[in-house]
């Protein structure tokens, strides 16, 4: 597939906050290499290439194995996560299907047994961004493959 337009050149001024929501989230205080899970995880179930190719590549070059990438959308059945991490994929996957998720108390629960209130609010910040940069990439067909990490900063 060939990419239909490079939403960056044609609208920098829409993409800014998004780039300065990413800026934030990168330096909130939540460990990189879960960022990165929930950012990949977030991709797989929109089915957004570039964003897997992207973030797939900065978790590797930060350390990330190749076997938790594999089995990441099969991980309530794999003891490779921890229950941090299990909690944030959980959150992850209410956020980025929240037509399915609107109330889920227990899911909720859960995620306040491992991250503060702060932490809570950050972490879905991240969902809300890679959901949105998956929109922009899907749609508009941002070539997957040509990504490489810059030093395990990640943007969408």
């Amino acid at each position: 597939m060939s990419q239909r337009l490079d939403y960056h050149k044609v609208s920098p001024q829409g993409v800014a906050p998004l780039r300065q929501l990413e800026s934030y989230i990168s330096d909130c205080g939540i460990e990189h290499s879960l960022l990165e899970l929930v950012k990949t995880r977030a991709s797989q179930i929109n089915g957004c290439a570039y964003c897997l190719d992207m973030h797939t590549k900065d978790a590797r070059a930060a350390g990330e194995t190749e076997q938790r990438l594999y089995a990441l959308p099969a991980w309530r059945e794999t003891p490779f996560f921890s229950e941090r991490e299990r909690a944030a994929l959980a959150w992850t996957e209410a956020v980025t299907r929240v037509s399915e998720h609107h109330d889920d108390d227990a899911l909720y629960a859960e995620l306040r047994k491992h991250f503060s209130e702060k932490e809570s609010v950050d972490l879905t910040l991240a969902i809300v961004a890679i959901n949105g940069w998956n929109r922009l990439a899907i749609p508009f067909r941002s070539p997957a493959g040509t990504y490489q990490p810059r030093g395990g900063a990640a943007r969408g």
